[in-house]
């Protein structure tokens, strides 16, 4: 199969907007490594009412990572004012024209407007939160990550069979807590993943070449695309490839060649079922 081999594009500038009452501590680390991934965190600020202890956690890691508190004051009880500083803040920066995408971390619905909207621009939106969060949250953003894979108190959890031969073990998420950040003594498993092999079967097959393969680049596009969700590390592999090869021969993968970054670049086709 010949195909092109892509080259490093310029790094994406984007914009960090937390809402700590809906994100814990815990994560902070492993966040801004996946942050990473995407692009330059070039605006990082956490919203929320930093006058009272619930906040603590957060407190103890802003310095540290350069996260800049923007504080918002509960002025009635049962309403969140933090969402709507945290909107009118994304909006104003929207209108800068400075960033190619923006970082939404929070389990809360709320956001499902903010997302689309800025969606509407053409901004990349990446959205983190716990798996409890509304799935009108997670389908309105490009890409949804679960902060439970990264948790730095979580343990290994065993996940039920894929259903294709295929175990595995991913990390514990976040407590269940919506306004206070989750202590390191306090964790659940993440829930168990079936791998949806019929649904990449059928990805594969929409975008392949006439030999029947395709770039596992182009794949994990697609799939994002289709499901925002989609995440090897939920299923218990580090990355798509893994998940691909351990499926008891569903797949076929090739090696094209060599990517600008030293890995190696696949295409993968569906296999033909045995006469």
């Amino acid at each position: 199969m010949a195909a092109k081999i892509a080259t490093p594009r310029q790094q994406k500038h984007l914009a960090v907007l937390i809402d700590a009452d809906n994100a814990s501590a815990a994560i902070v680390e492993s966040l801004f490594e996946e942050i990473a991934k995407y692009g330059i965190a070039s605006v990082k600020r956490i919203y929320g009412d930093w006058t009272g202890p619930q906040l603590g956690g957060w407190k103890k890691v802003l310095l540290e990572h350069s996260i800049q508190p923007m504080q918002q004051f509960a002025y009635t009880t049962g309403k969140n004012a933090t969402d709507s500083s945290l909107i009118i803040d994304a909006m104003d920066l929207l209108y800068t024209r400075r960033f190619d995408g923006f970082c939404l971390v929070s389990s809360d619905s709320d956001f499902t407007r903010l997302a689309a909207r800025l969606r509407e621009e053409g901004l990349e939106v990446i959205g983190f939160g716990e798996q409890k969060t509304p799935k009108p949250f997670v389908s309105a953003c490009d890409k949804f990550i679960y902060t439970e894979l990264l948790r730095n108190d979580a343990e290994p959890a065993e996940l039920e069979s894929t259903g294709n031969g295929a175990s595995a073990t991913a990390p514990a998420p976040a407590s269940t807590a919506e306004s206070k950040p989750s202590t390191p003594q306090t964790t659940t498993k993440v829930k168990p993943q079936k791998v949806p092999v019929d649904f990449i079967v059928k990805v594969i097959d929409d975008n392949s070449d006439e030999d029947g393969w395709c770039l596992l680049a182009v794949l994990g596009s697609n799939i994002s695309k289709l499901r925002s969700d989609f995440d090897s590390r939920m299923y218990g592999f580090r990355k798509l490839s893994d998940l691909i090869k351990a499926q008891n021969g569903r797949f076929e993968l090739q090696v094209l060649g060599t990517t600008p970054t030293g890995g190696q670049a696949l295409a993968v086709r569906n296999r033909k079922p045995s006469k």
